[in-house]
């Protein structure tokens, strides 16, 4: 479950946006690493929330802690910026049909894989309430809706 909760760790979490993009721009998906960057963004709102509502976490003595955090409980950063992130992954996979087949159903499959797992990674290590997870998750599609749209709208330009 520490693996699985790896990428959403910092620094990672940016490193890994920061490569992901940094591969597309390359592969002269520019538009596309312009919107994978974008979702940098999505720290800001997770932070805004988390001080917003004040949750505390999960202490021993309700739960067995597998992992110490800082910052509150509500959303669980984690859970939005894997929905943020793999599930626009998952989008362009779907839509940049000059990718190889195989790399765009690797991609896919691994970034469900991850989406799927992460609120149970996070409740597992008792970083979270499972509330929490969901409230992530909710979030997460919430922030995706928008950066779709946007993508979609300026490709039709």
């Amino acid at each position: 479950m520490l693996g699985i909760s790896f990428f959403g760790e910092l620094p990672w979490s940016l490193i890994m946006v920061l490569i992901v993009a940094s591969i597309f721009f390359i592969a002269k998906f520019r538009h596309e690493a312009y919107f994978i960057t974008s979702i940098l963004s999505s720290g800001l709102v997770i932070l805004g929330i988390k001080n917003i509502i004040n949750r505390p976490r999960p202490t021993e003595f309700y739960v067995r802690l597998v992992e110490i955090n800082r910052f509150q409980s509500f959303p669980s950063g984690h859970v939005m910026s894997y929905i943020l992130f793999f599930g626009f992954i998952i989008i362009l996979m779907k839509n940049l049909k000059s990718i190889p087949n195989s790399i765009r159903q690797t991609v896919t499959y691994i970034s469900l894989f991850l989406m799927l797992l992460i609120p149970f990674s996070r409740v597992y290590l008792g970083a979270h309430w499972l509330s929490d997870t969901i409230g992530g998750f909710i979030l997460g599609l919430i922030c995706l809706y928008p950066i779709c749209y946007f993508y979609f709208k300026k490709k039709r330009e």
